[in-house]
Protein backbone atom coordinates (compact mmCIF):
# COMPACT_ATOMS: atom_id res chain seq x y z
CA UNK A 1 0.00 0.00 0.00
CA UNK A 2 1.46 3.52 -0.87
CA UNK A 3 1.65 6.02 1.33
CA UNK A 4 2.09 9.90 1.78
CA UNK A 5 5.66 10.62 0.72
CA UNK A 6 6.07 14.68 1.75
CA UNK A 7 9.70 14.23 1.20
CA UNK A 8 9.12 14.22 -2.49
CA UNK A 9 6.45 16.71 -2.94
CA UNK A 10 7.52 19.39 -5.68
CA UNK A 11 5.36 22.79 -6.04
CA UNK A 12 8.46 23.93 -8.21
CA UNK A 13 6.00 24.94 -11.02
CA UNK A 14 4.07 27.55 -8.63
CA UNK A 15 4.45 30.92 -9.41
CA UNK A 16 2.71 33.37 -7.11
CA UNK A 17 3.77 36.43 -9.13
CA UNK A 18 5.56 39.35 -7.96
CA UNK A 19 9.01 39.54 -7.21
CA UNK A 20 10.28 38.03 -4.20
CA UNK A 21 10.78 41.62 -3.14
CA UNK A 22 7.25 42.16 -3.69
CA UNK A 23 6.32 39.27 -1.76
CA UNK A 24 8.25 39.94 1.41
CA UNK A 25 6.84 43.88 1.51
CA UNK A 26 3.66 42.49 0.59
CA UNK A 27 3.76 40.06 3.79
CA UNK A 28 4.92 42.87 6.16
CA UNK A 29 1.87 45.19 4.94
CA UNK A 30 -0.44 42.38 5.46
CA UNK A 31 0.46 41.32 8.66
CA UNK A 32 1.33 44.91 9.58
CA UNK A 33 -1.67 46.35 8.74
CA UNK A 34 -4.44 43.98 7.34
CA UNK A 35 -4.72 41.23 9.98
CA UNK A 36 -4.22 43.82 13.15
CA UNK A 37 -7.18 45.92 14.30
CA UNK A 38 -4.99 49.10 14.88
CA UNK A 39 -5.91 50.51 11.52
CA UNK A 40 -9.85 50.55 10.89
CA UNK A 41 -9.69 52.71 8.03
CA UNK A 42 -11.36 51.37 4.97
CA UNK A 43 -9.53 53.87 2.10
CA UNK A 44 -6.01 53.24 3.09
CA UNK A 45 -6.29 49.55 2.83
CA UNK A 46 -8.39 49.93 -0.32
CA UNK A 47 -5.37 52.20 -1.53
CA UNK A 48 -2.84 49.80 -0.38
CA UNK A 49 -4.24 46.80 -2.23
CA UNK A 50 -4.39 48.69 -5.38
CA UNK A 51 -0.76 49.97 -4.45
CA UNK A 52 0.01 45.76 -5.12
CA UNK A 53 -1.83 44.93 -7.87
CA UNK A 54 -5.57 44.69 -6.51
CA UNK A 55 -7.69 45.74 -8.78
CA UNK A 56 -10.33 47.56 -6.16
CA UNK A 57 -13.43 48.97 -6.99
CA UNK A 58 -15.33 52.24 -4.79
CA UNK A 59 -16.98 52.34 -1.50
CA UNK A 60 -15.25 48.98 -0.52
CA UNK A 61 -15.22 48.25 3.45
CA UNK A 62 -12.53 45.87 4.96
CA UNK A 63 -13.13 45.30 8.28
CA UNK A 64 -9.90 44.41 11.08
CA UNK A 65 -8.04 41.62 10.54
CA UNK A 66 -8.53 40.37 7.63
CA UNK A 67 -5.68 38.08 5.66
CA UNK A 68 -5.23 38.13 1.87
CA UNK A 69 -2.44 36.18 0.52
CA UNK A 70 -1.57 37.88 -2.61
CA UNK A 71 -3.00 41.30 -3.34
CA UNK A 72 -2.26 40.65 -7.50
CA UNK A 73 -4.60 37.79 -8.00
CA UNK A 74 -7.82 39.58 -6.54
CA UNK A 75 -10.30 41.52 -8.31
CA UNK A 76 -13.19 43.58 -6.05
CA UNK A 77 -16.41 45.47 -7.59
CA UNK A 78 -17.91 48.29 -5.88
CA UNK A 79 -19.78 48.46 -2.77
CA UNK A 80 -18.00 45.32 -1.24
CA UNK A 81 -18.22 44.41 2.27
CA UNK A 82 -15.38 42.37 3.71
CA UNK A 83 -15.79 41.33 7.77
CA UNK A 84 -13.48 40.78 10.30
CA UNK A 85 -11.19 38.07 10.30
CA UNK A 86 -11.74 37.06 6.86
CA UNK A 87 -9.34 34.82 4.79
CA UNK A 88 -8.57 35.08 0.88
CA UNK A 89 -5.91 32.54 0.38
CA UNK A 90 -5.99 33.54 -3.30
CA UNK A 91 -2.78 31.28 -4.32
CA UNK A 92 -4.65 32.29 -7.88
CA UNK A 93 -7.45 34.74 -8.88
CA UNK A 94 -10.46 35.69 -6.62
CA UNK A 95 -12.65 38.01 -8.38
CA UNK A 96 -15.72 39.44 -6.19
CA UNK A 97 -18.21 40.88 -7.79
CA UNK A 98 -19.95 44.11 -6.96
CA UNK A 99 -22.35 44.11 -4.17
CA UNK A 100 -21.10 41.47 -2.17
CA UNK A 101 -20.66 40.59 1.47
CA UNK A 102 -18.11 38.13 3.19
CA UNK A 103 -18.95 38.06 6.19
CA UNK A 104 -16.95 37.67 9.88
CA UNK A 105 -14.05 34.36 9.32
CA UNK A 106 -15.04 33.26 5.79
CA UNK A 107 -12.51 31.53 4.05
CA UNK A 108 -12.32 31.87 0.27
CA UNK A 109 -9.41 29.18 -0.40
CA UNK A 110 -8.17 28.78 -4.08
CA UNK A 111 -4.96 26.05 -2.88
CA UNK A 112 -5.45 22.79 -2.02
CA UNK A 113 -3.12 19.30 -1.81
CA UNK A 114 -4.46 15.68 -4.52
CA UNK A 115 -4.69 13.41 -1.47
CA UNK A 116 -4.81 10.65 -4.02
CA UNK A 117 -1.06 10.73 -4.87
CA UNK A 118 1.74 9.90 -2.51
CA UNK A 119 3.61 12.94 -3.44
CA UNK A 120 0.83 14.89 -2.55
CA UNK A 121 0.39 18.07 -5.11
CA UNK A 122 -0.86 21.49 -5.09
CA UNK A 123 -3.64 22.18 -6.71
CA UNK A 124 -4.78 25.72 -7.24
CA UNK A 125 -8.04 27.05 -8.69
CA UNK A 126 -10.07 29.95 -9.12
CA UNK A 127 -12.82 31.32 -7.11
CA UNK A 128 -15.59 34.01 -8.63
CA UNK A 129 -18.37 35.52 -6.62
CA UNK A 130 -20.65 37.19 -8.82
CA UNK A 131 -22.86 40.49 -7.80
CA UNK A 132 -24.93 40.31 -5.01
CA UNK A 133 -23.56 36.98 -3.64
CA UNK A 134 -23.52 36.79 0.18
CA UNK A 135 -20.74 34.56 2.20
CA UNK A 136 -22.00 33.63 5.68
CA UNK A 137 -20.25 34.24 9.06
CA UNK A 138 -17.16 30.92 8.63
CA UNK A 139 -18.50 29.74 5.60
CA UNK A 140 -15.66 28.21 3.62
CA UNK A 141 -15.57 28.29 -0.37
CA UNK A 142 -13.49 25.99 -2.28
CA UNK A 143 -11.05 26.53 -5.62
CA UNK A 144 -12.63 26.45 -8.88
CA UNK A 145 -16.17 27.28 -7.46
CA UNK A 146 -18.25 30.13 -8.99
CA UNK A 147 -21.00 32.11 -7.03
CA UNK A 148 -23.85 32.26 -9.27
CA UNK A 149 -25.58 36.16 -8.85
CA UNK A 150 -27.44 36.70 -5.61
CA UNK A 151 -26.72 33.46 -4.37
CA UNK A 152 -25.96 32.84 -0.25
CA UNK A 153 -23.67 30.31 1.64
CA UNK A 154 -25.06 30.37 4.99
CA UNK A 155 -23.38 30.23 8.34
CA UNK A 156 -20.53 28.10 8.63
CA UNK A 157 -21.58 26.37 5.20
CA UNK A 158 -18.94 24.79 2.88
CA UNK A 159 -19.24 25.45 -1.04
CA UNK A 160 -17.35 22.42 -2.94
CA UNK A 161 -19.48 22.94 -6.19
CA UNK A 162 -20.91 25.43 -8.02
CA UNK A 163 -24.01 27.83 -6.41
CA UNK A 164 -26.23 28.57 -8.96
CA UNK A 165 -27.96 32.26 -9.46
CA UNK A 166 -30.68 33.37 -6.43
CA UNK A 167 -30.23 29.95 -4.53
CA UNK A 168 -30.17 29.45 -0.98
CA UNK A 169 -27.06 27.26 -0.08
CA UNK A 170 -26.48 25.66 3.35
CA UNK A 171 -24.30 22.44 4.86
CA UNK A 172 -21.22 20.78 4.55
CA UNK A 173 -21.39 20.04 1.63
CA UNK A 174 -23.55 23.12 1.08
CA UNK A 175 -26.74 22.00 -0.88
CA UNK A 176 -29.67 24.37 -2.54
CA UNK A 177 -32.53 24.83 0.37
CA UNK A 178 -34.43 27.07 -1.11
CA UNK A 179 -34.57 30.37 -3.62
CA UNK A 180 -33.16 33.68 -2.56
CA UNK A 181 -36.20 36.30 -2.89
CA UNK A 182 -35.06 40.08 -2.89
CA UNK A 183 -37.65 42.33 -2.00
Amino acid sequence: MKQVQLQQYNNSWYNPGGSALKRMLWYYTNAGIFQTSWLPFSSIKVQLLRWFGAKVGKRVVIKPCVNIKYPWHLQVGDDVWIGEEVWIDNLTTVQIGSNVCISQQALLITGNHHYGKATFDLMVQPITLHNGVWIGAQAVVAGGVTCGEHSVLTLRSVATKDLLPNGIYSGHPAIRVRKRIIE
